[in-house]
Order: structure tokens, then sequence, then C-alpha cells
């Protein structure tokens, strides 16, 4: 069986391509004024394991780095899977 950390990097991955792509995919639309993204899908996205990925778009693209509540609900997403391996580190250091 798989180690656990490498499924977990493997989604991490996965999940971060899927957020880049969604990113250009929509910076693409917003130029061209078709249908976008909907935020609540980037952050899905995001909360899911792309954040590290959304953060690369968001810098290499400059796309979503504007929108104050954008940001708001990203940085927050950041901090819950941040604040969550914390949490399985104090439950296997303690």
């Amino acid at each position: 069986m798989p180690n656990a950390a490498l499924i977990i990097g493997t989604l991490y991955a996965l999940m971060s391509g899927i957020a880049f792509v969604a990113y250009a995919l929509d910076k693409r639309a917003a130029r061209r004024g078709a249908w976008r993204t909907p935020e609540s899908t980037l952050h899905l996205i995001e909360l899911l394991g792309g954040w590290p990925g959304a953060l690369a778009a968001q810098r290499m693209l400059r796309h979503k780095n504007r929108k104050r509540r954008y940001q708001l609900v990203f940085w927050c997403i950041v901090a819950l899977h941040a604040a969550a391996w914390g949490f399985v580190a104090w439950l296997i250091f303690r």
C-alpha cells in the first residue's frame, strides 16, 4: 500500500495543477469577455488542496490578486490548511 505522504503529496500536486489551469482559463475568459469560472469554484479547488497552484497562478498570471474579498477567502483557506497540518504534526509528535 502506498505511503500516506505520497498520496497526499500527489493530491496536492494534482489539485494545484487543476487550480493553475482553472485560473489560466478564467484569465483568458476575462480578457475575451467570455463566460467566467465562478469564484466559488476556484475556492473549492483551493480548499481541496489546490491552493499552492492557485497562489502560483495569482503571481504568474496576475489574476485575482487585487480583489480584496477574494484574497481574504483565499488566505483563510491557506490558513485552514496550515492549521490542519499543524494539528496533524501535533498529533504525531506530541
